[in-house]
C-alpha cells in the first residue's frame, strides 16, 4: 500500500534567490532548519544531522542530494540510521512576482517502520513548523 506523500505549500514575501539560498546555504540553514555542516547543493553530496521527535527521542538522519535545479528544485533522500525505509524531500520554488511559492513534498513515509516517532502526523507537524513558520520568518526578515 502506497500512502500519499506529505505536501505543504506556502508563499513568502521574498524573491526566489533569497529562498534558494536559505534552503541550500549551510550557514543560513542552521538559522531556521538544522545545523548541517557538510551540506552541499550538489547531486551525490551526502550529509547527516540529528533531529528528534515530539517526545525528544533523537535520530541520526542520513541524506543524499539526488536532484538540483538552481533556484527551482532541490531533492534529497532522507532515512534514519539503524531503521528500514527511505524517503525523499523535495523543495520546489515558484516565482510569483517579488514573492516565492514553496512546495515541499516528503514522499516515502510509508517505508519507515510503524512506530510513533515516524508517524505521518509528526512529519506534518514538523514540516508545518519549519515551512510555515521558521523558513517564512527567516526569508522575510529585513
Amino acid at each position: 500500500m502506497k500512502s500519499e506523500p506529505f505536501v505543504i505549500e506556502r508563499t513568502y514575501d521574498a524573491p526566489v534567490r533569497k529562498v534558494w539560498d536559505a534552503i541550500t546555504n549551510k550557514d543560513q540553514m542552521k538559522q531556521w532548519y538544522f545545523d548541517i555542516p557538510a551540506f552541499k547543493p550538489e547531486v551525490g553530496a551526502e550529509f547527516q544531522f540529528t533531529g528528534g521527535d515530539p517526545k525528544g527521542q533523537q535520530f541520526l538522519h542520513l541524506c543524499k542530494v539526488t536532484e538540483v535545479e538552481t533556484d527551482r528544485k532541490l531533492t534529497y533522500s532522507w532515512r534514519y540510521d539503524g531503521y528500514e525505509g527511505n524517503s525523499f524531500v523535495t523543495f520546489e520554488l515558484f516565482p510569483e512576482g517579488d514573492k516565492t511559492r514553496v512546495k515541499l513534498t516528503h514522499a516515502g513515509l510509508e517505508t519507515f517502520p510503524p512506530i510513533s516517532s515516524f508517524a505521518k502526523e509528526n512529519f506534518a507537524m514538523g514540516w508545518t513548523e519549519l515551512i510555515g513558520t521558521s523558513l517564512k520568518q527567516f526569508v522575510e526578515k529585513a
